[in-house]
């Protein structure tokens, strides 16, 4: 006969309250810092140009024109009538944020042109055309 008190072992117990408490910070945090945007993409293929370099504008206006010279600005179909009252809206203010052109490699040139005359009309001056480099 043994003097010493038989130990009972206990059995191991997997807490699931603290993993509960993590995954749920980790959904939070993902949820608050996601971007909720819907992108917006127009049939557009830019004209090609080997020494084209890259846009670092923070803030800017993108005015896109298609292949049958249909202009978007920011993504919505705007009468080049709208878009001269657009750009005299935007004209007039004293941090003008810069213009992005982006046409259509087929757009013809009176529609670009015609859009460059209006920026430059309205107080636009820094206005960059957009293109796509070599692949």
């Amino acid at each position: 006969m043994s003097l010493m008190p038989e130990r009972r072992r206990r059995r191991a117990e997997v807490n699931i309250v603290p993993l509960v408490d993590v995954l749920t910070t980790l959904i939070f945090f993902f949820l608050v810092t996601m971007q909720f945007r819907q992108g917006k993409t127009l049939n557009i293929t830019l004209p090609e140009i080997q020494t084209a370099g890259k846009n670092t504008l923070e803030q800017s206006i993108d005015i896109s024109i298609n292949a049958e010279g249909t202009y978007y600005y920011n993504g919505a179909e705007v009468s080049p009538q709208e878009l001269v009252g657009l750009l005299s809206a935007f004209g007039k203010a004293a941090d003008k944020p810069a213009l992005i052109i982006r046409a259509d490699e087929n757009t013809p040139l009176r529609n670009v042109t015609f859009l460059m005359d209006t920026c430059r009309a309205t107080g636009f001056e820094d206005f960059r055309l957009q293109s796509r480099n070599r692949q």
